[in-house]
């Protein structure tokens, strides 16, 4: 696996996590009681975004950790998942 390879598998892990944990624990202003005029009621009023991003970042850290170990191991291969053979063998 190459330096670009690990980085592209890391962000998409990281971005993929994000969306995860992003909504968890919103507080919105409808759950508050607290709308502000002009605004839907599904707006965040407390988001703790950098926290989630610094939780993001461990649980991909040890997610990438697994999946690089998998992928440089060669415990699972392209071969292993070209189900259709579509994809010539490796040699």
């Amino acid at each position: 696996m190459s330096i670009t390879s690990a980085l592209v598998l890391f962000s998409v892990i990281w971005f993929m996590t994000f969306l995860i944990v992003l909504p968890i624990r919103v507080r919105t202003q409808g759950d508050l009681g607290d709308i502000v005029p002009g605004t839907h009621a599904g707006a965040p009023e407390h988001h703790y975004l950098k926290r989630k991003a610094w939780i993001t970042t461990g649980v991909s850290v040890v997610l990438w950790c697994v999946i690089a170990g998998i992928i440089l191991s060669g415990w699972i291969t392209v071969d292993d998942i070209n189900l259709l053979k579509v994809m010539p063998p490796l040699e």
